[in-house]
């Protein structure tokens, strides 16, 4: 299951997996971008009508929403082995923290993380049910989980707080054989960085353009962490362009 499947690092991941062998269910809140991602993904795996990805419609952050996605997937499926807790939102950028609107930041709060914790606790509930039991949960966080940029008050905090999210249902699936990791992306080319080409704000004040990298290159890493057997995980992984200025002073 790829939640935010309908664009971006979600449609690659979505048709990474299906081109390996994966059913795949396309969780979104855009109903046509999720079927151009389904029609995607049955060019590349030659899937007839009815063969390719689930599409479900989806708000990540409503409750109802979550229980409709994970029954509809087990309906099809009969199972749930993997999670990609990937639906976010950036939210207002370039807004001072004094300015931000608390709609704004509930907003994101709802989307980054709340809406992680819903999919993951639907997705435990399976996965700990299940026969045989276990199943695999990677979230994406961002390397802003690690190193904020200015002026992203509300979307670092809930890449923080989504490393706080994994480790603990890490450690609290391990007697069900679930296997939860995270993969931190910076400056992967998707339409939500296509601003980094032209300039982004730089923790000098200065506005500067950023190197991007392949999304592709996410798509296969996430592939690589959710094909692991259940015995071994990827806790944490960094993928980012190489030269973007991330590791050093700002």
């Amino acid at each position: 299951m790829v939640t935010g499947a309908g664009s971006g690092i979600g449609r690659a991941v979505a048709v990474e997996l299906a081109r390996g062998g994966w059913s795949v269910a396309l969780a979104g809140r855009r109903e046509e971008t999720l079927e151009g991602t389904a029609a995607l993904a049955a060019r590349e795996t030659g899937s007839g009508p009815g063969g390719g990805p689930l599409v479900v419609r989806t708000d990540v952050s409503r409750p109802q929403d979550v229980d409709a996605l994970f029954a509809a997937v087990v309906e099809r499926f009969g199972r749930v082995d993997l999670l990609f807790n990937n639906a976010g939102t950036f939210g207002p950028g370039g807004v001072p923290v004094e300015e931000l609107p608390y709609e704004a930041w509930r907003h994101v709060v709802d989307t980054n993380l709340n809406g992680a914790f819903l999919c993951a606790q639907a997705a435990y509930r399976r996965m700990k049910e299940q026969n045989p039991r276990g199943g695999r949960i990677i979230n994406n966080g961002s390397i802003s989980a690690h190193t904020p940029r200015p002026l992203s008050v509300a979307y670092t905090a809930t890449k923080h707080a989504l490393t706080g999210l994994t480790k603990s249902l890490s450690l609290d699936g391990r007697p069900y054989r679930i296997a939860v990791g995270q993969i931190d992306i910076g400056n992967a080319a998707t339409d939500m960085t296509e601003r980094m080409g032209t300039g982004a704000l730089q923790a000098n004040g200065e506005t500067a353009p950023e190197p991007v990298m392949d999304v592709a290159d996410v798509a296969r890493t996430v592939r690589h962490m959710a094909e692991l057997p259940l015995e071994a995980n990827v806790q944490f992984a960094t993928v980012l362009a190489t030269t973007m200025p991330y590791v050093g002073r700002g």
